[in-house]
């Protein structure tokens, strides 16, 4: 039986709030209307170049810069971050200064200087041997995004992987090495597995950004998506209409890895929080004291 002083909470009246609500609404509903009725708007145009052959190739292209380049610049990334982490400070400050220019030079100009390598050196070559080859041969626009990308990418993700190792608590690190464990293994069993939950939401979000900066691409003529869109209308004047083309497979990319991006980070929530719970079967600590 309910105790007859029961208080029920009622929720509190915000008109405010729907208001701002309804003018949000309205205001949404008016500028997706004015641009979908727009008679400068080619939708015919979209429709037939939204899954042309040149367009999916120019996506093929994004896809493999954004996968190779995260690849890449994660693995450089973890090993920055070991160095920026070492006792050595030679190592540490070499990580410091990697990190410190590859984070204040901006990328569009980073992947101009890559693509325009040969001004500085018009020959590469191997010292003691006649292998020499024209720097504008090796270096071309798709290349240049690869070395542009990867070198950028790992100067964030070496500070994302710094974040997570350091989060790791010091008495663990402090009782693998009481075990005899050598540097490389206490990373690999103790350090990574446990610094992966606070890695993993911001290197999601920066393999989104490497997604978008892909588009930066175009400024060099890598052949991405943004470059296929920009040789395209070049010839039918189609700008806008292209230009949404390619703005609707970067809203599609996007939202599929923010949905993967989500379901890693469940799972391995999960996996940490099933990790922390003691098994049943496991002794107590006064059975094995006395044992």
């Amino acid at each position: 039986m309910a105790p007859q002083n029961e208080i029920r909470a009622k929720p509190v009246p915000r008109p405010g709030l729907w208001a701002l609500t309804v003018v949000a609404v309205l205001v949404a509903a008016f500028l997706v209307w004015t641009f979908a009725s727009s008679p400068n708007v080619h939708w015919d145009v979209i429709a037939n170049y939204q899954f042309s052959d040149a367009i999916l190739q120019g996506l093929l292209v994004t896809l493999k810069l954004a996968v190779i380049c995260e690849i890449t610049g994660l693995l450089l990334g973890i090993g920055l971050a070991v160095m920026r982490l070492s006792s050595s400070r030679v190592l540490s400050w070499l990580s410091g200064i990697y990190v410190w220019v590859f984070r204040s030079v901006p990328l569009l100009v980073q992947l101009v200087l890559w693509f325009n390598l040969g001004l500085l050196f018009p020959n590469i070559g191997i010292p003691g041997t006649s292998f020499v080859v024209e720097t504008n041969d090796v270096i071309t626009g798709f290349v240049a995004a690869l070395l542009g990308l990867t070198l950028h990418e790992a100067a964030y993700n070496a500070e994302i992987v710094r974040g997570g190792i350091a989060a790791v608590d010091r008495g663990q690190v402090e009782a693998a090495q009481a075990l005899g464990m050598n540097r490389a293994l206490l990373l690999r069993r103790v350090v990574l597995p446990q610094a992966l939950r606070v890695i993993v939401p911001p290197a999601g979000n920066q393999f989104i950004s490497l997604l978008k900066n892909t588009s930066l691409v175009a400024f060099i003529a890598g052949g991405d998506l943004l470059s296929t869109a920009q040789n395209i209308y070049s010839g039918n004047f189609e700008i806008i209409a292209l230009l949404i083309v390619a703005s609707l497979w970067y809203l599609l990319l996007v939202s599929i890895t923010s949905f993967l991006q989500g379901r890693l980070e469940r799972h391995i929530g999960r996996s940490s929080a099933q990790s922390s719970k003691p098994r049943r079967d496991e002794p107590a600590p006064a059975a094995v004291a006395g044992a």
